[in-house]
């Protein structure tokens, strides 16, 4: 009955932190918001503009889900509260692994809510397209490539985020040369804007027969999906656009037309590729909006107002210090080195485990 009691005090204390989170995701301002927008949507010719018009549809939609995710936090609270109050009053001791449960799952889903507070970027909001290179170190680099995009993918899998890969190149041997994947979700950017940096790798290969220990890198390129709602001006001068046959993994042909699309942007050098949309439109739209996030994010890190000013001089960006290190030998551990935050449970984080680190980051972020 002591551990029950001591649950419910805890359970006690939490009140005040779900108030002040209410506070931080300012559900009084979503619920004006929420208002306004379905008086604006029952205007005449609203969908008049489609695009404009499903952009205010799916802001309507996050705000309710925002205030709908506070509102069952908040109920299992109070249910957990109500739950202790009679397993005391009882004497009740038998329900006291599943208070302990739920009290634990209450943890996360407000640990999960609270980093929400902490996407205060202009295009958290967005969806998020990432890519991975490989590093030096050929297949050793290549198959810590794959594992890094399984890690992504059992990541999205967690929180209900759909994900889908845009352009790939396979490895010579095994793993991955480079692969470019979009993940639809909620603050999609905003949560994985953390993971842009090498990733580092340190492990007995299993490409080596002598058993020796190899350290592999690979980096994570993370930017915005822009669509046409978000101004960004790009020259059509300024572009070359290549076609070609879109391949699947191991060379089977996805389609045996002239349908992937490769975007050049003369001035920079960049280069974007889309080869898994359904035709050559599909495909030249989202590497225009990849392209339009590289830009964006390049022209930002170089503090330049606009695009046009962009160069190919200012885009030697070396490797320099990887961002975070996964150890399987000699011990095991995954450290983050621009946080310190590290977990000892390699494997939890290869499945995807990655929210404390990706939290740790926001919350540092948050406090510069």
């Amino acid at each position: 009955m002591v551990e029950i009691e001591q649950i419910q005090a805890a359970i006690h204390k939490d009140y005040k932190p779900l108030e002040e989170l209410a506070e931080s995701l300012n559900l009084e301002e979503a619920d004006r918001k929420i208002s306004e927008l379905e008086l604006r949507s029952s205007e005449p010719g609203f969908w008049d503009d489609i695009e404009k018009a499903q952009t205010v549809q799916k802001e309507i939609t996050d705000l309710k889900k925002k205030i709908e995710k506070f509102n069952n936090l908040r109920e299992m609270l109070e249910n957990l509260d109500i739950l202790c109050e009679l397993a005391i009053s009882e004497e009740d001791d038998s329900v006291f692994e599943e208070i302990k449960q739920n009290f634990s799952e209450y943890r996360h889903y407000f640990d999960q809510l609270r980093m929400e507070t902490l996407f205060t970027g202009e295009y958290d909001h967005l969806n998020a397209i990432m890519t991975l290179h490989a590093g030096a170190g050929g297949t050793e680099a290549q198959d810590w490539t794959q594992m890094l995009f399984r890690m992504y993918s059992r990541w999205c899998e967690q929180h209900d985020f759909s994900l889908k890969v845009l352009d790939y190149l396979d490895g010579d041997e095994a793993g991955i040369k480079s692969i470019t994947f979009r993940i639809q979700g909620d603050n999609a950017y905003g949560y994985l804007k953390s993971e842009i940096g090498v990733h580092r790798l340190v492990r007995i290969s299993p490409f080596d027969a002598s058993g020796r220990r190899h350290t592999s890198f690979a980096s994570a390129e993370v930017i915005p999906e822009f669509d046409n709602t978000i101004d960004i001006s790009i020259n059509p001068d300024d572009l070359r656009v290549d076609v070609y046959r879109s391949s699947g993994a191991g060379g089977q042909h996805v389609n045996k037309t002239s349908s992937a699309v490769r975007i050049t942007h003369l001035p920079t050098g960049i280069v974007v590729a889309c080869q898994n949309e359904r035709s050559q439109t599909q495909n030249k739209e989202t590497a225009m909006n990849m392209l339009k996030g590289k830009l964006f994010a390049l022209a930002k890190q170089a503090q330049i107002q606009k695009i046009d000013d962009l160069k190919g001089d200012q885009l030697e960006i070396g490797w320099g210090n990887q961002i975070r290190s996964y150890v399987f030998m000699p011990y095991t551990k995954v450290k983050d080195h621009r946080t310190d935050f590290e977990s000892n449970d390699v494997d939890g984080v290869m499945d995807g485990d990655l929210d404390d680190f990706i939290n740790a980051y926001l919350t540092g972020e948050a406090k510069k």
